[in-house]
């Protein structure tokens, strides 16, 4: 990150501290070779790994398992343009101890559906990172100067 973009990195601590608070993230993987993307609801487990609980016959459990993933959570808010994102990148694999099963169900790991024949995946966090976003509207003119709006200005390759 360059200075003065208006980022700020988080460290590991508050990237935890701000993926617990978060209902919804995505998560990325590989599909038949192609990127793919799933909006999913999720658990952080005792060791920050995190949870997901679907269906086994869900193509996103059959893809994931034993892989490389990418897990993402943020929070933005357009009026004051500000936020964050935290990205997990980590091995996924699919619950299969009988004892871990159990305790995952106990601890009350939900999913969206009511899967009859469901799976637990664990996303392990080998890398964790975050970046902030705050006072992006200062200094930049106003929606009426003739400026276009921020919502459809280019986003500049470098600060992605």
């Amino acid at each position: 990150m360059y200075r003065h973009d208006g980022f700020r990195e988080l460290d590991r601590q508050e990237c935890l501290r701000l993926l617990a608070l978060a209902p919804i993230g995505r998560i990325v993987y590989t599909y038949r070779a192609l990127p793919a993307v799933l909006p999913v609801n999720f658990s952080l487990d005792r060791d920050f790994a995190v949870l997901l609980r679907t269906s086994s016959v869900s193509p996103m459990a059959r893809a994931v398992d034993n892989t490389v993933v990418a897990f993402e959570v943020d929070q933005f808010d357009e009026a004051s343009q500000s936020g964050w994102s935290v990205v997990v990148t980590g091995w996924a694999r699919l619950v299969t101890d009988p004892g871990e099963r159990k305790r995952l169900l106990e601890a009350g790991v939900r999913s969206w559906a009511a899967p009859s024949e469901d799976v637990f995946i664990r996303v392990e966090p080998e890398l964790i990172s975050g970046r902030a976003l705050q006072d992006a509207g200062a200094g930049r003119p106003s929606q009426g100067s003739g400026e276009r709006s921020s919502r459809s200005e280019s986003i500049n390759a470098d600060q992605c």
